[in-house]
């Protein structure tokens, strides 16, 4: 392998000189004339080596910035200031809470459930819920396409399930019941059921 005196050039691709006038072969990059971006200069425009030197001599990487833009183009911490997918606390997914459920089992029913209805298509309904109303239909074991006097049927449904009073007086439910209690009133005000 032939040791290259300048780094960057490109031999043999057949590109002439961008520079007026020039006819020596262009194996020397430079950033084209689309504006700076935060993701680079986009395409590439192809000089010889005397016509580069003098394109980098002249080019301002912050042409067209204003002064707040440069700072923070120049800051050493540029680009942590957004979360990315992979560093977010839930990893860039909706997986259900293991505290909310009483029993494994649940909550992978939960999240299958919930991949179920997106498959079919139906996700696009719950768009008419906040997250914690997601939350609380989930709870509930009910689904986007719910209306008021649905939710009023499941919660009597799950009350009468889970108090201690028709399970003779066994307060294991008890949690669960609370669960319900709690989401069912966060449901009720939901203006998707104004």
């Amino acid at each position: 392998m032939r040791q290259q005196r300048f780094h960057g050039r490109h031999e043999g691709r057949g590109q002439r000189c961008e520079a007026p006038g020039c006819d020596e072969p262009g194996e020397f990059r430079a950033p084209g004339n689309r504006g700076s971006s935060f993701d680079g200069p986009g395409h590439w425009r192809w000089f010889c080596l005397t016509h580069v030197r003098e394109f980098n001599a002249g080019y301002d990487w912050f042409e067209g910035m204003s002064a707040e833009e440069i700072l923070q183009a120049q800051s050493p911490i540029a680009g942590w200031a957004r979360e990315t997918r992979a560093f977010r606390a839930d990893g860039g997914t909706a997986m259900p809470k293991w505290a909310d459920f009483d029993d494994p089992l649940e909550a992978i029913g939960a999240r299958a459930a919930d991949i179920r209805r997106k498959a079919a298509g139906r996700h696009v309904t719950q768009t008419r819920f906040t997250p914690r109303e997601r939350e609380a239909l989930g709870v509930m074991g009910l689904d986007g396409q719910t209306d008021r006097a649905g939710l009023r049927r499941r919660y009597s449904d799950l009350v009468r399930r889970y108090h201690p009073d028709r399970n003779g007086g066994d307060r294991a439910h008890e949690a669960k019941l609370q669960r319900v209690v709690e989401a069912y009133n966060l449901l009720r005000g939901a203006a998707a059921f104004a």
